[in-house]
Order: C-alpha cells, then structure tokens, then sequence
C-alpha cells in the first residue's frame, strides 16, 4: 500500500527521500502532538510542518517574524503548486479580504502570519474565530520559536503571548521550530508556548557542507575579500557599523563587484529593493549589518564573510550558516583585529537604560562574556567545527576537514602539567567554597599581588604562583583548550566561573595529555572550502551545462517576476547538469521535481540539455 507522507514528499516537494531528521518530526506532527524541533539552517524544517499540513484537516496557522520570511514562504509553496497565503501590512484592504475569504472558503491550506496580527482582539476573536469554526485549524506552528526566549537572540515580546492562541482554541496541537537554541533557550520554548508532553527532537547542528576560516585583519584584507567575490557564487558581507557596510559596499563597485549596502539607516523601501535586487540574482554581494539575513532564504549563497566581529558565538553561527542552504559547498570567513575589540565593547557601553541613562549591568556583564567567547573561537587553534557544536551542547571528533584549524593545524606544544595546575587550582579553590572565573585563576598561578587575590587569602593557596614561567596569553590559550575540548565547565550567566567535571579528572589523573598550538597568527592566505562530493564530481563539460542551465532559470524567474530558486535550486541544476534528463520521465528523477513543477519547467529544461548536446 503507497505511503501518502512518501508519495507527497516525492508528488508535491520532489524528493525521493527524506533527509536526517525530518521523517521523525513529520510522523509526530501529523498524529497530533505538541512538538519542539531544532534543526539547523539548510536543514529542511519547513518541510516539516508544511508536509503534515497538506495531510492534515484543517488550515494550518504559521506564526513568523518577519514580512519578508512569510512571503518568500509562500511563493515557494506556490511555486509547488500548494496553497498557501500571508495576511500582514504590505496587503491593501481589498485584497486582504480576498485571502480572507478564500480561506474561508477552504481553499487554503497554510496561513502564515506576524504575532503581531494574531494577537489582535479582532482578528483573534473574530476571523480566525469564524476561520475555526468553518473550516478548522489543524495546527499552531511557531516558526523562529527562540523569538519566544529573552535568552535567545532575536527575542520578541509579543511570542510570549502565543499561548493564549492555544487557549482560545483548546486542544490545538502546537509545532515549534528554531535553528538555533541552547538548553536554556529550549526549555524557555516549551515553558512559554505551554507545549504538553512535547515530542523534542534535535537534529545535529553540524552542516558539514561548510568551511570555516578565521583571519586576522590587516591591509591585506580587503584584498581577499575581493578575490573572494571575484571568484564568483552569492556572498555576504557581514559588518558591524553602517559607515562600514556603506564604505565597503563602495570600494567592492569600484573594484567592478556588484555589491549593494543594507542596515537600518536606509529607509524601508530602499532595503526592500536591495534584498529583492540581491534574491533574485541582479547583484552579487549583499554588504550588511546583522539587520540583513532572517527573512532571506536564498539557497545558492556561496560565501559569508564576517569582515568585523560577530557579537555571539550563536549569532555567527546563524549568519554564517546562510551559506550553502542547498547543502553544496561554501565558505565562511571570520576577520577580527583588535580595533574589533574595542568597537564591540563601544556597542555594549551603549546598552543603558532608555529613561535613566544608566548602565544596564546584568545586559553588559552578558554582552562582555559573549564577546570573550566569540575572540577565543577566533583565537583558538581547536577544530571550529567542534567549539561551535559544543556550545550547543553537541560533542564532535575531529579532525573535521573542513575548517583552518583541521586542515592548517598549527604546531602543538604539550601544557599538560600547566592545564593540572591550572585545575588544581580551581579544586583548591573549590574546596574554600570559592568560585571565580579564568582571569582571577590565572592571576593566582602567576602570583599576581592584587588587592583581590590578598583579599580572598588566595596567597595561601598551594597553587599560588606555581605558573610563572608562563605568560598570562600562554596561559588563556591553556584555558581556550581546556574549554573547547570540555574538560573544564563554565557558567553561561554572564557570570563565568570555572567548574571542574568529570573529564577534568582524566587530566588530573594524568590519563589524558592537553596540548595546545602555538600562538603564532595564521598567515592572511588559506585554502578554499572543500566542495562537497556532488561538486568535486563536475566536469568542465558538466559546468558549462549548469551556466547554460543557470541563464535559463533566470530567465524563466525574471518572466515569472520570482527569484531564480523558486523555480529551481543550484542543487536541481547540478543533478541536471550531471544526469542530463532529456525525456519528461528522467526529468521527474531530478531532485526539486514535483508535479507543478515537472508540468511547468520540464520541457524547458530537457530542450536546453538536447540542444547543449546530452
């Protein structure tokens, strides 16, 4: 008997298969339950929910962020031939109550919206009410749920109150997706949204598809930044002030790149038609603040470079992460220099209370150890895949051959004995009943004389000053590693104390040996990300194919005023380019190849690869 979850997948998304993580999710979701899902960008979680919702009764209610993020969603869908629609302010009165009334009318299966408009008096008690009551509704889902967390980091105070939805309609099964979310965060979710016996399910945060390199900033910089964008593919260029996204965004169309600026200075209009210029292929490089990057889901972005530092380790990780969504390969480049530094503690010395003027402590004292985190990743010589997956309470083994760290290992010098004292000091410590953080500790093994290690009678302690051979940057490199590889635990509350844990003791048993690179600065050249296989396969013939195909697409999204991965990824066209489909059939094989879209494109498509020479 056919399986109708496979059968849509194949007829309505054009895949054969489901990838790691989804069939589970997809299975929970269409017998009912509340659910919590963190998958990572790229890693299909749309899906997830759209899927149930086309075998489900009833309309499905998608609550997102932001205007640009619901809309990109469903012209997708629509370019699958599902039905779905958003009500938010870009719509007029008329038109508004035309998608209304096609919902009424049952005509519609998914409706995504911004909490804001779903909070309101009228529309909750009113249309959707009415909505509830003639056609049904399936299913709540919280897209980008962390907004729901003031502990994660796009925090709206408005999902908060989402859980009055599933009051006003009782039993309505509630979906939760995010990206990105630590323990915290994920708990906060299921308080906040009251999910009942939530069905978790956390996929791996790794995306293996992506190279990660860390640069120091010099005058050579902008050089690779340009050798990187004239080396082809969509990239972005993360920055953390406008005056530098605007100078940059400059320089790079003087030296011939197609670049535009976004950031909140510019009127909404005009970063309108940027971010459509940048998603539908007519420029190459988008140069931004962190205000560009969630409502884009463009799959083809081939690199991200953050020229300034990131503020948080899972801020990089997101903005990074817009490369390679298509699961192809792509590169991601962090540049820091110590003038980074200083401007990233100006923007924390800005966060004050709005009325007083005063400083908001607890906020800076948090923004401070999430700007300490982000420098020792950038300084650190372990695998970056492993210190981002860490941080999301993720273990990984490396080598992972796809980072600078794994591929241009630096040389390594055993600290074994260093990383015991250090240890041994945060033990003697703890048995004062004394906690402090890595800069106090380090202090105590340099025999430092401040007035707080006199005040604490740390001069006493055994392991006072037994690490003056070293320097204090020797020993925060001791500290980066014991970190990255687990074998010391620090607190995430902006409060960072050391906590010795159960592989801490494999060091202090001698079990375990702790070496650490040295500290010398990489050289500004790296490598190239690895490609992934499918692209490592490609052959000059097969290349020139995928242009010819390319130029198709985008001529076929210009006529049907879409961005050119509405009608196909770069992932599709390279399954064309390899397999060469010249027959409707073999053309239904390609991955991305549903019914709408056999019957729309298919012909297009096999009459380019006939008349290139198949």
């Amino acid at each position: 008997m056919a399986d109708p979850v496979h059968d849509t997948l194949k007829h309505r998304f054009g895949f054969d298969a489901f990838r790691p993580g989804q069939e589970a999710v997809v299975r929970d979701a269409l017998a009912g339950r509340d659910l919590l899902a963190i998958m990572p960008t790229g890693g299909g979680k749309s899906l997830c929910f759209q899927l149930p919702a086309l075998l489900r009764e009833g309309v499905t209610l998608v609550v997102s962020p932001l205007i640009a993020l619901m809309q990109d969603q469903v012209r997708l869908l629509d370019g699958m031939g599902i039905a779905a629609t958003f009500l938010n302010s870009t719509l007029d009165a008329g038109e508004t109550a035309r998608r209304q009334q096609a919902l009424l009318d049952g005509k519609t299966t998914l409706l995504y919206v911004a909490p804001e408009r779903l909070l309101l008096a009228d529309f909750l008690g009113g249309f959707l009410a009415t909505l509830a009551e003639r056609v049904g509704l399936s299913a709540l889902v919280v897209d980008e749920a962390h907004c729901v967390s003031e502990w994660g980091h796009d925090f709206r105070p408005e999902y908060r109150q989402l859980a009055t939805v599933r009051e006003r309609f009782g039993g309505l099964p509630c979906w939760a997706f995010t990206a990105t979310a630590t323990e915290r965060v994920r708990r906060d979710i299921v308080a906040q949204l009251t999910l009942r016996e939530a069905a978790v399910h956390v996929a791996s945060f790794n995306r293996p598809n992506l190279y990660y390199a860390v640069r120091h900033k010099d005058r050579h910089s902008y050089r690779e930044l340009l050798e990187q964008a004239r080396s082809g593919g969509s990239g972005i260029v993360y920055c953390l002030s406008r005056k530098r996204v605007e100078e940059l965004a400059v320089k790079l169309r003087d030296d011939g790149v197609d670049a535009l600026p976004y950031h909140a200075g510019l009127d909404a209009d005009m970063r309108r038609e940027h971010q459509d210029r940048y998603i539908r292929d007519d420029v190459q490089v988008m140069v931004a603040t962190i205000a560009f990057g969630m409502g884009i889901n463009k799959p083809d972005v081939r690199w991200v470079v953050h020229f300034d530092l990131p503020r948080t380790i899972e801020g990089y990780y997101q903005e990074a992460g817009r490369a390679g969504r298509d699961g192809e390969a792509a590169r991601c480049t962090l540049y820091f220099g110590a003038g980074d530094i200083r401007t990233a503690e100006f923007l924390i010395q800005q966060k004050v209370d709005p009325q007083t003027g005063e400083a908001l402590e607890d906020e800076q004292r948090l923004a401070r150890q999430q700007l300490r985190q982000v420098l020792d990743y950038a300084e650190s010589s372990a695998c970056r895949r492993s210190i981002q997956l860490r941080y999301f309470g993720e273990t990984f083994t490396p080598p992972c051959g796809a980072c600078d760290n794994c591929v241009e290992p630096r040389n390594r010098v055993d600290r074994t004995v260093a990383a015991q004292q250090l240890l041994s000091c945060i033990a003697r410590l703890a048995q004062r009943n004394q906690r402090f953080g890595g800069s106090t500790v380090i202090d105590i093994l340099r025999g430092a004389d401040t007035e707080k290690i006199r005040r604490n009678g740390h001069t006493d302690l055994s392991t006072y000053g037994i690490g003056r051979d070293l320097s204090q940057d020797e020993w925060r490199a001791v500290l980066r590693t014991l970190l990255h590889e687990g074998l010391v635990d620090e607190t995430q509350d902006g409060y960072p104390v050391l906590r010795l844990n159960a592989d801490s003791r494999s060091v202090l048993r001698g079990e375990r040996r702790v070496e650490v690179a040295e500290t010398s600065p990489r050289p500004a050249a790296g490598r190239k990300g690895r490609r992934s296989d499918a692209a490592a396969a490609v052959t000059p013939a097969d290349e020139a194919l995928f242009e010819a195909l390319r130029a198709l697409r985008k001529q076929l999204a210009t006529e049907a005023g879409v961005p050119p991965y509405v009608v196909f990824t770069d992932a599709s066209l390279r399954a064309m380019a390899e397999l060469r489909p010249t027959t409707l059939d073999a053309f239904a094989r390609i991955p991305g190849v549903g019914d709408r879209k056999l019957a729309q494109y298919g012909e297009a498509f096999t009459m380019a690869i006939l008349e290139h020479g198949a």
